[in-house]
């Protein structure tokens, strides 16, 4: 398969990351409380299609509910580009709106019901994972 490369990051530049995506890959709206209220669109990647490019040292992490999730934001702009979701901790959430301009132009968007997390999550656990 051939894989497409991403750049973006968040509001200020200060982080920058790339990641690999397929093609036309699976994009998800969530409606949990913290998805919907910032309105983050997923664009889950195995963490081998991930590269931190710049901004380490600014990145502050959050966590709530199960403390699984690692919600990482910019210590300056405030803005979460990307995260270690719980449903899937060997990969990355990318939000499609942090991504630069143009960079991603062919997705599939679908639903996600924060209600039927258990069945949601197990339908897409191949998205974390890298193909053989």
């Amino acid at each position: 398969m051939e894989l497409h490369t991403c750049r973006g990051g968040c509001h200020c530049g200060r982080v920058r990351f790339e990641c690999q995506s397929e093609p036309q890959p699976l994009v998800l709206e969530c409606d949990c409380s913290i998805c919907r209220m910032s309105g983050f669109l997923h664009l889950i990647v195995p963490a081998a299609w991930f590269t931190l490019l710049q901004g380490a040292a600014d990145l502050r992490e959050y966590r709530f509910n199960t403390g699984a999730a690692r919600h990482l934001f910019c210590a300056h702009c405030g803005i979460k580009s990307f995260y270690v979701p719980r449903s899937h901790p060997h990969g990355y959430d990318i939000n499609v709106r942090c991504l630069d301009a143009g960079a991603l132009p062919n997705y599939r968007l679908r639903a996600f019901r924060d209600a039927e997390r258990d069945a949601e999550t197990a339908a897409l656990a191949h998205l974390s994972m890298a193909p053989r």
